[in-house]
């Protein structure tokens, strides 16, 4: 066995004589556990919040969004041909899972005694409802795939509290337009996803009633949308599709343009960032109490075994392996600290992710609970970084012990 090894356990797991340094070791090696536990916990809660957020804005659009390149960036835009080279072979591309046609429409919504503003999105036969099933709180999805327009409508729990509807209810939209129009709907279902202002305004319809609103033929719409495989890929998928419908001119003149979640969704953007600040300031002040925690330990236990370490260097024991001896020690401490800290962690992530002990306002946060996410590689790397900047500062200490006299220190005591 590795002489320095050998040592460092004996010291370690053969200190009960030593009451000081092992209640000293016993706090530092909780301050570690804790302080894992609490760094496990910030990057697993802050990184489930933000996919939950993600996932909800890219439920209401997509990953990316192709429409006409006007100077309008409203819901009222150009219209664009349905007929395109990249529609649906798109698919086709890696890491595309889906491209579908939409049609949006600014609209009123008239009760008895409130008026309501909506936007009203038309959906085709090629739209993938399968967020707003997830949070379907009552009904059905509207049934677009009939060979005649539907009167389905889907409006959101929000909407349904203001102008006091249900479903199976009537309801007539009307559109602000020269000459103005008005539509009769019957609510086929109620939805819920807890983001308040995209629920205030999101209603969903067939697109052909938005088509025809807009005296379009069957094969104008709004834009195509584009959701990818992986949003981390977000960039690399987005020039993918401009390089792919950049050259595209239609037969009116009108080019295509594309834009992304990240550019549609800056305000979100930026506020999701701020929490990534907090999340670093929270790591780097548990890993400096760990820090410091560890190298008060090493001190404590360097004073009590002054005695030992002169011995080990008159029988020949040099700088370097004294330097070894600490060194391993303390990784050992810092491992053993980990362990506990990631099994506490995990625990309190677990115990959340099923049973949501810890609720959250909806209306502030935009989750009904405390969400969480398990990545692997986060923690692996989370807990690569902790131990390797806390092994790194152990050196200091185990600089100091390697510095001590051996014939002054034999007979200290």
């Amino acid at each position: 066995m590795n002489f320095s090894a050998y040592i460092a356990k004996r010291i370690t797991f053969n200190n009960k004589k030593k009451k000081l340094s092992e209640s000293v070791l016993k706090i530092a090696v909780s301050v570690v556990a804790l302080g894992m536990a609490v760094m496990i916990i910030t990057v697993s809660v802050v990184g489930g919040f933000k996919h939950e957020i993600y996932k909800k804005l890219i439920g209401f659009q997509s990953h990316i969004t192709i429409k006409n390149r006007d100077i309008n960036n409203t819901f009222e835009s150009e219209p664009v041909s349905a007929n395109q080279v990249f529609y649906p072979s798109l698919e086709k591309e890696s890491g595309i899972s889906h491209i579908q046609r939409f049609a949006t429409k600014l609209g009123i919504v008239k009760a008895e005694t409130e008026v309501h503003g909506v936007v009203l999105k038309g959906a085709g036969k090629d739209y993938d409802w399968s967020f707003l099933k997830t949070h379907l709180t009552e009904g059905k999805i509207p049934d677009v795939l009939s060979e005649s327009k539907t009167k389905d409508l889907l409006i959101s729990q929000k909407t349904a509290d203001i102008l006091n509807y249900k479903t199976g209810d009537k309801v007539f939209i009307y559109f602000i337009q020269n000459p103005p129009k008005a539509r009769d709907f019957i609510i086929s279902g109620i939805y819920d996803t807890g983001m308040e202002e995209y629920d205030k305004a999101g209603v969903f319809c067939d697109i052909r009633h938005i088509q025809k609103i807009n005296d379009w033929d069957e094969n104008q719409v709004s834009g195509f949308e584009v959701f990818i495989d992986n949003f981390d890929d977000l960039n690399n998928m987005t020039q993918l599709v401009e390089g792919i419908v950049s050259g595209i001119i239609a037969e009116d003149g009108s080019m295509l343009q594309v834009s992304n979640f990240m550019k549609d969704n800056s305000f979100f953007v930026q506020w999701l960032k701020l929490s990534d600040m907090n999340v670093q300031v929270i790591l780097l002040l548990m890993i400096f109490v760990a820090v410091l925690s560890m190298i008060a330990a090493m001190l404590t236990i360097i004073l009590e075994r002054t005695n030992m370490i002169g011995i080990l260097k008159a029988l020949g024991a040099n700088n370097y392996s004294v330097i070894r001896i600490f060194i391993y020690n303390g990784s050992i401490l810092i491992l053993k600290g980990m362990f506990y800290g990631n099994l506490f962690g995990l625990i309190i992530l677990m115990i959340q992710k099923f049973y949501k002990l810890i609720p959250l306002d909806s209306k502030l946060y935009y989750v009904d609970s405390v969400p969480v996410e398990f990545n692997v590689l986060n923690i692996v790397l989370l807990n690569a970084g902790v131990f390797i900047i806390s092994a790194l500062f152990l050196i200091l200490p185990a600089i100091l012990a390697a510095k001590i006299n051996p014939v002054k220190t034999i007979n200290f005591k």
